[in-house]
């Protein structure tokens, strides 16, 4: 059998192992929200506004053009069809555009779904400015349903003379469950 320094050394051990995975458990949860301050500080993980920009006479920078790059996808399990009906834009900073999104649910239920946009290289989502957007509210597409879905933008024109071409990506997700909740404790 153990000696009693035996036990109390390893109950000890035991103790500073339990704290540890305590202590590694608790980061595990504050890394969200240090993340998101981390990249809001920085402005680096391509985040874009999720409200809308109010266009207010902005001077057209005539002298530049900017290539947007629009891309689409949908998230696992999410049976959309989703694409964007203009793929690539030239635009002079200062200017008010519109592209449109193609949106299909092909399956035998009503889906909610919710898009979530990020710029890449993330430095020009300061300058990205939605004007309009299906990405500010959740979608309600019926069991075959097909929708054309404006998006309104402008380029700041403090955009850093560096960066001439950007992306844009567009990840839809089903939120049908969470929708339902939110509905269901509502009433």
């Amino acid at each position: 059998m153990d000696n009693p320094a035996q036990q109390q050394a390893n109950t000890k051990i035991v103790v500073r192992l339990l704290f540890i995975v305590v202590g590694m458990f608790g980061f595990g949860f504050a890394l969200v929200p240090l993340y998101d301050v981390l990249c809001d500080a920085l402005g680096i993980n391509g985040k874009t506004a999720d409200t809308a920009a109010v266009y207010q006479n902005i001077e057209i920078d005539e002298s530049r053009l900017i290539t947007v790059d629009f891309i689409t996808r949908v998230n696992t399990g999410m049976p959309w069809e989703f694409t964007a009906e203009t793929k690539r834009v030239e635009v002079h900073p200062g200017q008010i555009n519109q592209v449109n999104f193609t949106v299909r649910n092909p399956a035998a239920t009503d889906i909610v779904g919710q898009a979530v946009p990020s710029v890449s290289p993330g430095p020009a989502a300061l300058y990205m400015n939605k004007t309009e957007c299906f990405c500010f509210e959740q979608q309600v597409l019926q069991s075959g349903q097909q929708v054309s879905m404006p998006m309104q933008f402008y380029v700041d024109p403090q955009l850093p003379e560096d960066i001439t071409y950007f992306t844009v990506q567009y990840t839809l997700y089903n939120v049908t469950s969470s929708a339902e909740h939110v509905a269901a404790n509502r009433g």
